[in-house]
């Protein structure tokens, strides 16, 4: 079973850029961080993308597709190591998948 994402897990974008997200909520948590939702939001900082010739093209957000199916809080899906989703450009075109680099190790869920 792969372990629920946190505030404090690290998810980066495929240039790059590190995620910060805004939890949603703060009544479940995990190593002593509110757990991630699929609906919280996500920015991205640092993603040095840039479409040739030389268009800059950062990603800046997450639009998360697949998470948890069984673990929910308050009726929405909670986001795990093994969740799937999009880094996003300013005007929304996707430019690939986020890299979850660090987890908190002692909750998992499906």
């Amino acid at each position: 079973m792969p372990a629920l994402l946190t505030v404090a897990s690290v998810v980066m974008c495929p240039h790059g850029g590190k995620a910060t997200f805004t939890p949603s909520q703060a009544r479940v948590s995990a190593a002593g961080s509110p757990v991630l939702l699929q609906t919280d939001s996500a920015a991205i900082a640092g993603c040095a993308f840039t479409i040739p010739p030389s268009k800059p093209s950062p990603c800046t957000t997450i639009r998360w597709t697949v998470a948890a199916v069984r673990v929910k809080v308050n009726g929405a899906a909670v986001l795990h190591g093994s969740a799937v989703g999009l880094c996003n450009s300013p005007e929304q075109a996707p430019q690939g998948p986020p890299t979850v680099s660090a987890t908190q190790p002692r909750v998992t869920g499906t």
